[in-house]
């Protein structure tokens, strides 16, 4: 497995090209300076540091001026305009975007020019613009990571098959999906850490619902089994080991001991599931998946299981207890 967040990096020209429709964004400042980086997932309003105070200023972010800067900056003359901006301008600053289609204080753009520093306006306003722009930002510097692995979603519960390599991963996706269910990637899947501690996962690219069968070869899930048989992206809820009998180790046979697998630093419920010749694995998949639904609702198989034979030993060492006392 890889991780690619740490090797992430945004320019303002990508952003600008992939979010100018959705945040209604127009460039007002030179074309040829979008080529500076966005190094974080941060917004910040710069209001303190057009004030003067640069003490805590975190210029490396993308600099939100809403109504309330543009309105200081107006009630600013021409000079001290000039020189708040000139401060600011010292600093490296990724890019600026004014909110509710203010127009700039008339400085502006040629300190901005003359710094590099790139000038949007949006139609939006400040808060709206907010929140859509951190989702993107969110998005391309959540943490990835590559999975060699199967992912199906069986009922609406995202199972990730891990196994080594040839040991039938695809194989089970394959009849899980010709009951019915969901293929999401096979073989590659890359593995998204969102918020609220949720791991997204989807395949690749170039992938996409490819999926190798040995002895058979590459086949297209999408156009043999339809559109419904696949789906963009999944989260993932639990990991699914296939193991041979042979070495198997100690397997749980209760369902009480929990085990778990860490993906980007969030635990995951693990499954270990030993196969051999007759074993129905696609069965037990989707087994597994009703019985998560079933723990989310508050209900654990085994765990009631254990709980009715310790009520039982209990009334009988109760009952027991009566007798010896019992004279008659």
């Amino acid at each position: 497995m890889t991780t690619e967040s740490a090797s992430k990096q945004l320019s303002v020209r990508q952003f600008f090209e992939e979010e100018h429709e959705e945040l209604c964004l127009t460039l007002l400042s030179d074309p040829h300076q979008l080529d500076r980086l966005i190094p974080q997932k941060n917004l910040h309003r710069p209001g303190l540091a057009l004030a003067g105070y640069l003490d805590l200023f975190t210029h490396d972010r993308i600099q939100v001026l809403g109504n309330t800067e543009i309105s200081y900056l107006r009630s600013l003359s021409a000079e001290k305009c000039a020189e708040a901006f000139e401060k600011v301008f010292q600093l490296v600053i990724p890019c600026l975007v004014i909110t509710n289609s203010n127009p700039p204080v008339r400085p502006m753009l040629e300190l901005a020019e003359r710094a590099g520093v790139p000038v949007f306006q949006s139609e939006m306003g400040t808060t709206e613009l907010y929140h859509l722009l951190s989702d993107y930002l969110d998005d391309f510097f959540a943490p990835t990571e590559t999975q060699h692995a199967t992912l199906v979603d069986v009922y609406g519960t995202g199972l990730l098959l891990t196994g080594k390599s040839g040991i039938g991963k695809s194989e089970v996706a394959l009849d899980l999906v010709e009951r019915g269910h969901r293929l999401v990637a096979d073989d590659v899947v890359q593995v998204t850490r969102k918020a609220d501690r949720i791991l997204m996962g989807q395949g690749n690219d170039l992938l996409q619902h490819m999926m190798e069968i040995r002895g058979l070869g590459i086949l297209d899930v999408r156009q043999i089994y339809g559109i419904s048989a696949v789906r963009m992206q999944k989260r993932v809820e639990m990991v699914v080991e296939l193991c041979l009998w042979e070495e198997r180790g100690n397997i749980d046979r209760t369902g009480l001991e929990k085990e778990s697998a860490q993906i980007l630093g969030i635990e995951l419920p693990l499954v270990r599931l030993p196969i051999f010749p007759g074993k129905n694995i696609t069965v037990i998949c989707e087994t597994l998946a009703l019985n998560h639904h079933l723990k989310v609702y508050g209900y654990n198989s085994a765990e009631e299981l254990n709980r009715r034979l310790l009520k039982t030993m209990e009334e009988r060492r109760r009952l027991r207890a009566y007798l010896r006392r019992d004279p008659e």
